[in-house]
């Protein structure tokens, strides 16, 4: 149900973009962040640093995309947001020494610190890729190709969340059969 409710702006912001215009469907886009957000907040009873960022650049860069009416803003926008996150994570890992990753995961996934390390400069490196791959189809491709981009570049993030979760699978305890989390 999640994935729906993450791919639920996207989707939408295609329909109108298809239907009508990159104005409306950056403004179907900004109406679909806050419904989501709203959504997520009234499930969990809270927001995710992720949702809130999200949510402020959407605002932000759709509001500049419809102000100027220049869609060079909203194109953007995925770039800064994967860039930020990887230079967020690569500082608090490798500057300040903390695992952003592993504070707001590590409730839910009991890993070796080594693991969570690991994870964070693969998602570093995800970030990245996402930004450049972002920033690439954005700068070449039209507007209608780039639109076409978002909805099948859902692609990357499934198929990273698959591998991520079968390279963390062995080490998650087994509470059935009592045994420790393998070491990294």
């Amino acid at each position: 149900m999640r994935f729906l409710i993450d791919f639920f702006p996207i989707a939408l912001f295609v329909a109108a973009y298809k239907l009508h215009d990159i104005y409306t469907a950056t403004a179907v886009l900004m109406v679909a962040t806050v419904v989501q957000t709203g959504i997520m907040y009234g499930l969990d009873k809270r927001l995710q640093t992720m949702q809130k960022v999200t949510l402020g650049l959407v605002l932000v860069f759709g509001a500049l995309t419809l102000l100027l009416q220049d869609e060079r803003f909203i194109k953007w926008k995925p770039t800064v947001l994967y860039a930020s996150m990887a230079i967020v994570l690569a500082a608090a890992l490798w500057v300040w020494k903390k695992n952003f990753l592993q504070m707001l995961l590590g409730s839910q996934l009991s890993l070796p610190d080594g693991v969570w390390s690991r994870l964070t400069v693969i998602w570093v490196g995800y970030f990245l890729f996402m930004a450049a791959l972002n920033g690439y189809v954005a700068a070449y491709y039209s507007t209608e190709e780039w639109v076409n981009f978002k909805l099948w570049g859902y692609a990357f993030p499934v198929i990273f969340i698959v591998g991520q979760g079968l390279y963390i699978a062995r080490y998650l305890k087994d509470d059935s059969s009592g045994n420790e989390a393998k070491k990294p």
